[in-house]
């Protein structure tokens, strides 16, 4: 199926949830106020309001809904999830020296660092006070360990990316830090508040962990061999920022020495010169590691696909279905 041709199973989601995402929505404004601090509000509001899909907190609803669920605790935990995933970011951008999020000045560009990162950390707390709110102590352990997953994986990203001993190995787990941790608790909460079985809850879980990484790795493919009008990049941005994405760990693995200095320059060293993009490519191209990648994300959206197999039969579990398949098929 061509990717331009598909219906896009976000929208659909966000079609059948838009009722309980007003709700969502609603609730996130109300607890990124402050009495005492203006600037937070301020910085919040930039990120929360600039759009992007809410796919996470969408992954909460979608996972109550299978089950019938009708009370409030999907809507907490929705917004649980936005405010983790937008804490991380406001971090992300420090740390990363972002100029730009969501096609805008990233909050660290218009404020400063401090309030960047003291405005993160007030909508973690806020996120911990949600959480608490549903009076499980199951959901606060899954995203409990959700946020400690996600700072443990930026800070591996951190010591990993311009290693060239950085193996897969390494690599999977930057990706189920930093994007996969919270797929699979976005999901897996919304399973345990509706009550689903144990079996059903790990399914749940093994789906969000495997869009997840299939999400990422696909992220990372068409950083080199995407349309830069249709993904907000140009191509080769990982390059030139020296970061150790999959299909270079893939290359450097089968790399002649002659080749492995040239990996060495460009990503350890930061050395890069006219021509190394090209040059880069043509030694993925070689190996095939494009191909390859490409293969990695399609195995993981197939088993998330499977990992949906013992929920019960409801239109939202085929849109979620239909989700993995559309993670992958934006790399025809």
């Amino acid at each position: 199926m061509d990717g331009n041709t598909i219906t896009k199973p976000h929208d659909r989601m966000a079609k059948l949830l838009a009722p309980r995402m007003e709700a969502v929505n609603a609730l996130i404004r109300r607890r990124m106020a402050s009495d005492h601090a203006p600037r937070i509000p301020e910085v919040t509001a930039h990120l929360v309001e600039a759009g992007g899909k809410r796919l996470r907190p969408m992954l909460t609803l979608a996972a109550a809904r299978i089950f019938g669920y009708e009370g409030e605790d999907d809507v907490r935990l929705a917004a649980t999830v936005e405010f983790i995933h937008t804490a991380t970011l406001l971090h992300d951008d420090v740390v990363d020296e972002s100029a730009q999020r969501r096609g805008r000045p990233t909050a660290n560009l218009l404020w400063d660092n401090k309030s960047s990162v003291l405005v993160g950390d007030y909508l973690f707390a806020r996120s911990f006070q949600l959480m608490v709110e549903t009076g499980s102590l199951q959901v606060l352990d899954i995203l409990c360990n959700a946020s400690a997953t996600i700072a443990e994986g930026e800070v591996l990203q951190m010591t990993a990316a311009t290693d060239l001993g950085t193996d897969e190995t390494v690599y999977l787990q930057v990706v189920r830090g930093k994007t996969a941790a919270l797929f699979a608790a976005a999901t897996e909460v919304g399973g345990v508040i509706s009550g689903a079985d144990e079996a059903q809850v790990e399914a749940l879980r093994a789906y969000g962990d495997a869009l997840g990484i299939a999400f990422q790795i696909a992220d990372d493919l068409l950083d080199y061999q995407g349309d830069s009008a249709a993904t907000g990049k140009n191509v080769g941005d990982d390059f030139r920022e020296r970061k150790l994405t999959l299909p270079v760990i893939k290359a450097v693995a089968q790399a002649t020495p002659e080749e492995r200095t040239f990996w060495e320059r460009t990503i350890e060293k930061g050395r890069q010169q006219e021509g190394d993009l090209t040059h880069a490519l043509s030694l993925m191209e070689k190996y095939g590691t494009l191909d390859a990648t490409r293969d990695d994300a399609l195995v993981w959206a197939a088993r998330a696909k499977e990992a949906l197999g013992i929920l019960p039969g409801h239109e939202m579990r085929d849109i979620l279905g239909d989700l993995a398949d559309y993670v992958v098929a934006r790399l025809n």
